[in-house]
């Protein structure tokens, strides 16, 4: 299973559209379009779950696609860097 990072995502895209998006490549386990937590207004990225060797495919073929006039960032996700407490 890898986690794929989608960024410039247009801010009235849905998880719907997303899985979309991605399901011609293989099996979507999980969309995760993330929002602001204040506003609960999309930020403008997401996180897609899906089969490794889909995943990949799925990353060559999406990166720079046109989704609501907006070219699509793809790439593996990065594990996220521990933050600092805050006091």
């Amino acid at each position: 299973m890898k986690s794929i990072y989608v960024g410039n995502l247009p801010f009235s895209a849905t998880e719907d559209e997303v899985r979309g998006l991605f399901s011609p490549f293989g099996e979507v386990e999980s969309v995760k379009i993330i929002t602001d937590r204040e506003t609960g207004r999309p930020r403008g990225f997401a996180f897609v779950d899906m089969a490794d060797d889909g995943a990949d495919n799925a990353i060559k073929a999406l990166e720079g696609h046109q989704m609501g006039g907006r070219a699509l960032k793809i790439n593996e996700a990065r594990p996220r860097a521990p933050r600092a407490p805050r006091f």
